[in-house]
């Protein structure tokens, strides 16, 4: 018997993004991690500013929420919210963000690039960035980060 794990919206076609045969899996066990919703996470707030986040306009503020950590501590992910302002940043890690809510403005350090992102937008910084986060309306995130 052969088991499908189906993605995509549910007025298309579903696409298979894992196959397997149950028969060979069956002492296996699959491990699912649920999380709360953005608006109540089920885990208690981090309100000190992350490691490599000085602010430096405006008076910004967050919370982090830490819904799920591997083992080894390499693999973190949950959701984030940030009031308005701006703080320099340093990306030690990479991260995939999709935001719920707001809107942000990044610029690069020595470039000047910009970017900007609003509620529905998804996107990754990579270990390495240093530059602004410019927080201009409030953000709700949901985040992976892998720690190389």
């Amino acid at each position: 018997m052969k088991t499908r794990i189906w993605s995509g919206a549910s007025s298309a076609p579903p696409l298979p993004i894992a196959e397997t045969n149950a028969s060979k899996n069956e002492d296996q066990t699959m491990t699912i991690t649920a999380f709360g919703k953005y608006t109540a996470p089920k885990s208690t707030p981090i309100t000190a500013d992350l490691d490599g986040w000085k602010p430096v306009a405006g008076t910004p503020s967050m919370k982090t929420w830490i819904e799920n950590k591997t083992a080894d501590g390499k693999f973190l992910t949950g959701f984030w919210e940030a009031m308005p302002g701006t703080y320099h940043v340093t990306y030690k890690a990479d991260e995939l963000i999709h935001l719920f809510e707001g809107k942000v403005t990044l610029t690069e350090d020595g470039t000047g690039k910009t970017a900007q992102f609003s509620a529905g937008d998804s996107f990754q910084i990579d270990a390495g960035f240093v530059g602004t986060w410019k927080t201009e309306e409030r953000i709700r995130k949901i985040f992976a980060i892998r720690i190389a």
